[in-house]
């Protein structure tokens, strides 16, 4: 039996790098200062605009390039097998990582500058007895530090998580497998702690009146939803090029489409319970949060956030429809698209509480992070194989096969 497991892991050669043409690399950096100089536009006309549509996309972007590594953490742990031919694609989203850094520190600047949140504003604190109380843990320099080392804590360790992974490429051992599995206990608890932390300081932090304590868990129900999502996506175009061809099948979107649906239905349960506590418990310190919600003209993306899971839940409930890859590909589209809308459900309003207050400039400074995702992305893939060949355990996650 030994003998044929190797024999058939030996026939799973290295399918290569992905070759990225020429102009799709301009197109990447023609997005990328289009989003530069439209956020420069706003940030000179506009400055609460340029904050909350920047804060958006850096929040969407930045849980995404965290994605890839919490999911090679978890297949770590778990000992996952049919993750094998999938897991580089999830990795490649970590290249994005150097990029979320630039984008917090930028963050940073406009909280020094006060530009973001009210608690920065020591005239708002002085007149406020919530804000005060709160000053020991809301102010500049200890959201800055804690928010730094959270980041860099966990960017190290998707360092070191991509490094080990690429290093089996060449040695074919189970040793790197071990050792990302004595990494991953502990990469699993800075990252729930301190994405819960990020979650709390940068996005709930806008309105500091208001809290949630699940609303770490919120966030990372919304992170895991759109990685789904973009693991649909990205998997079906490396297949569609034929770099996973004949090592990724049916079976294998079969498990991502479960996922996606999986996640759709935890991000709406999540979503739920926030909701009903706070409906029962009619707190004025809690309920301000939906009031700015569903009293303005906030109300439509309020009821869209129905769709988001719905639309899913329906699109995803057949067997069949998890196991066509054309089929995930147009559910994950509206899955991000409909993350992206919840991340600006929650950061907006607290910047323009009448109602959405968006045009093409913000449409260009969404535009300008998604070609600065895709071109790292589409980097990383470029200089590295787009398959984890060298995983002991690929040849039967190859072989692998549903009921």
């Amino acid at each position: 039996m030994a003998a044929a497991h190797s024999h058939a892991h030996a026939e799973i050669k290295n399918p290569g790098n992905l070759k990225v043409s020429g102009g799709a690399k301009a197109l990447f950096l023609v997005l990328i200062a289009v989003g530069l100089g439209c956020f420069g536009y706003l940030l000179a006309t506009a400055p609460a605009r340029a904050w909350s549509t920047f804060l958006v996309n850096h929040f969407f972007f930045m849980s995404l390039g965290l994605s890839g590594v919490f999911f090679a953490a978890i297949h770590a742990v778990t000992g996952s097998m049919w993750s094998a031919p999938v897991r580089r694609v999830a990795e490649s989203f970590t290249g994005y990582l150097p990029i979320a850094a630039l984008t917090l520190i930028a963050v940073f600047v406009g909280t020094a500058t006060g530009q973001i949140y009210e608690w920065t504003h020591g005239d708002v604190v002085a007149a406020d007895q919530m804000l005060t109380a709160k000053s020991g843990y809301l102010n500049v320099p200890f959201f800055i530090v804690r928010n730094a080392l959270v980041f860099g804590a966990l960017f190290l360790f998707a360092r070191k998580f991509v490094a080990n992974s690429l290093k089996q490429d060449q040695t074919k051992s189970f040793a790197e497998s071990a050792r990302n599995a004595a990494l991953a206990p502990g990469f699993l608890i800075v990252f729930a702690l301190g994405f819960t932390m990020m979650s709390f300081d940068q996005i709930m932090s806008l309105d500091p009146h208001w809290f949630s304590t699940i609303f770490g868990v919120y966030c990372f129900s919304g992170l895991y939803y759109s990685f789904w999502a973009l693991m649909a996506l990205s998997t079906h175009g490396l297949e569609k090029r034929g770099l996973l061809k004949g090592v990724v099948n049916e079976n294998h979107f079969h498990d991502i489409g479960k996922f996606m649906f999986a996640f759709t239905v935890f991000w709406a349960y999540i979503g739920f319970s926030q909701f009903m506590l706070i409906w029962y418990a009619n707190l004025p310190e809690e309920t301000r949060f939906y009031l700015a919600r569903f009293d303005t003209k906030w109300l439509g993306l309020s009821i869209f956030l129905v769709v988001k899971f719905a639309l899913p839940f329906f699109l995803l409930l057949p067997r069949a429809a998890k196991r066509n890859a054309r089929h995930l590909r147009r559910v994950a589209v509206f899955m991000l698209v409909a993350q992206w809308i919840d991340i600006l459900w929650l950061v907006q309003p607290n910047f323009f509480p009448e109602g959405p207050n968006l045009d093409l400039f913000d449409l260009g400074v969404a535009l300008g992070f998604v070609g600065a995702f895709a071109w790292a992305v589409t980097r990383f893939l470029s200089k590295n194989p787009v398959l984890a060949y060298g995983d002991p355990r690929l040849a039967e996650s190859v072989h692998h096969h549903h009921q």
